[in-house]
C-alpha cells in the first residue's frame, strides 16, 4: 500500500492498522486450522497423548490446509493483477 501522500503520523497510524489486520487474519487462519484439524483427526480421548494415527492425520491436515490457503492467495493475486491490467 502506498501511504506516501500521508504525513508521518498518519503513515505510522495506517501502518499500525495494516499490521493489526494482518495479525488478526493470521490468528483467524491459525484458529481455523486448529479447529478443522482437531475435529477431523482427534477421536480418542482415553489418553493424553496423540496416537500415531492422529499425528499422521494432523500432519496431513495442516499441510493440506496451508497449501490450499497458499493457492487461494495466489489465485487472488492473479485475479487482482488481471483486474489492475484491465482497469488501465
Amino acid at each position: 500500500m502506498d501511504f506516501s501522500h500521508l504525513n508521518d503520523a498518519e503513515r505510522r497510524h495506517m501502518e499500525q492498522l495494516v499490521e493489526r489486520k494482518q495479525m488478526k487474519d493470521f490468528i483467524r487462519m491459525y484458529s481455523s486450522l486448529v479447529e478443522r484439524c482437531f475435529n477431523d483427526c482427534i477421536n480418542d480421548f482415553t489418553s493424553k497423548a496423540v496416537n500415531s494415527k492422529e499425528d499422521t492425520c494432523l500432519d496431513r491436515c495442516a499441510i493440506k490446509f496451508l497449501r490450499v490457503s497458499e493457492r487461494v492467495g495466489q489465485r487472488f493475486a492473479e485475479q487482482n493483477a488481471q483486474l489492475m491490467q484491465g482497469g488501465q
